[in-house]
């Protein structure tokens, strides 16, 4: 590949680690370091202080990532519109989701992407919704899909799928002995959150400003499988997307709790983002495709 050596010299920028860098490249690290020599032997002059503690540009290195970057993607641009012509979906593509999204709707979608199109290489990032806007905006993914809510100006967003919120409970709660549950009964209760920056604590933070809900105290945990051991538990209760208890339920580990209707509807949107100046390429096309089919059915 021409631009190899300038991939591998991203990713040590990137990773500030020649041996992670390897790694990830599925390379040795001494030909890393050779690739780098080489290029550092080409330009005439030295792109990377490295240490025993660390790895950090030059001033000349740091001119040579941000050109990199832009190489490498209108390299990437022009391969992706040559295997248009050809209606050949081949290359890469970087997903970055939030974790309700990336844990129970993504395997699927990459399983039936991968059963389509064998050539297309597809890496997923699961993290919070915060975290995975960061990283689109920083170019480390080609699209993102997430519950939260992003900067509309920044981004590109588009709903691509309405997600059904409930709230959950261990069997024998209180509020699950009731016929509906009204906004007085859930004053005062425990409940179970996810972390700052998460689109599912984003959505139960709106839930309890809204309707004013007092807690008697709450615990945060970073995960959706955390939030559901904690339930299961008995330590709370907890607003969680209907998709990722469905186990739970037919085990009798969870109970849904009836909300009265005139309470709030528990309802949010799932988003595609993307950069506005980012390429949309054929696997993007592919996967938005995907998508929209698997909304479909739900």
């Amino acid at each position: 590949m021409i631009i190899e050596p300038l991939e591998i010299f991203k990713k040590v920028a990137e990773e500030k680690s020649f041996s992670k860098a390897a790694e990830d490249l599925f390379l040795s690290q001494p030909g890393v370091s050779l690739h780098i020599r080489n290029l550092e032997n080409e330009f005439g002059t030295k792109l990377i202080y490295r240490s025993s503690k660390r790895v950090e540009l030059t001033p000349a290195g740091e001119i040579l990532y941000q050109q990199a970057c832009q190489i490498i993607n209108l390299y990437t641009q022009a391969k992706e519109k040559i295997n248009q012509i050809q209606s050949i979906v081949t290359g890469s593509l970087r997903i970055g989701a939030s974790f309700t999204i990336g844990e129970y709707i993504l395997p699927e979608l990459v399983s039936q992407m991968a059963a389509k199109y064998s050539k297309l290489d597809v890496s997923v990032t699961i993290a919070n919704t915060e975290e995975i806007a960061q990283d689109l905006s920083q170019n480390r993914l080609d699209i993102a899909l997430v519950e939260g809510r992003v900067s509309a100006t920044e981004f590109i967003l588009e709903s691509f799928m309405e997600d059904e919120m409930v709230l959950i409970a261990p069997p024998g709660h209180p509020l699950t002995l009731l016929n509906k549950v009204t906004l007085k009964n859930m004053e005062n209760q425990i409940w179970i959150l996810r972390e700052a920056g998460s689109g599912t604590r984003e959505f139960s933070d709106h839930f309890m400003q809204i309707l004013k809900l007092k807690m008697q105290h709450s615990y945060v945990f970073s995960s959706n499988k955390g939030v559901k051991a904690a339930v299961v538990s008995g330590l709370g209760i907890a607003l969680v997307s209907h998709l990722i208890i469905e186990k739970e339920l037919v085990a009798g580990e969870l109970v849904v709790i009836p909300l009265d209707q005139e309470v709030v509807r528990l309802a949010r949107e799932f988003v595609i983002v993307r950069l506005p100046d980012n390429y949309f390429t054929k696997a993007s096309e592919v996967l938005l495709a995907e998508l929209h089919g698997y909304s479909r059915k739900s």
